[in-house]
């Protein structure tokens, strides 16, 4: 089993910013990636920054690239993400998930998912 506790979701005025965390344990040796998506209500789940285990590489998707910074402590198995000057648009359910590089970052390709922290931007 391979679990996934997201941490860090509140409600903010547009302009601050906040910092995710994601913690995974168990057996997650067939993973090498963790990424974060996002779902706002009636909205699909959109993949927003994913990054290897060995922290080297990075992906993001172009609506989140500049204020969006997905990091990883491999001693303490957490990723982070640090979103900045955080808008009413990015209100959402952001969900922590673990894969293999490469599809980890798309819905059907992450394996294991977390329960999500909400976020709430306020104008």
């Amino acid at each position: 089993q391979v679990h996934l506790v997201e941490s860090g979701g509140g409600s903010v005025q547009a302009g601050g910013s906040l910092r995710l965390s994601c913690t995974i344990s168990g057996d997650n040796v067939m993973t090498n990636c963790m990424a974060w998506f996002r779902q706002a209500p009636g909205k699909e789940r959109e993949g927003v920054a994913a990054i290897h285990n060995n922290g080297l590489f990075t992906k993001y998707a172009d609506s989140v690239k500049g204020r969006f910074t997905i990091s990883r402590d491999s001693a303490k198995d957490t990723a982070y993400l640090q979103i900045l000057n955080l808008q009413p648009e990015d209100s959402a359910t952001y969900y922590c998930a673990a894969g293999v590089w490469g599809a980890c970052m798309t819905v059907p390709g992450a394996q294991y998912w977390g329960q999500g922290t909400q976020v709430t931007v306020s104008s």
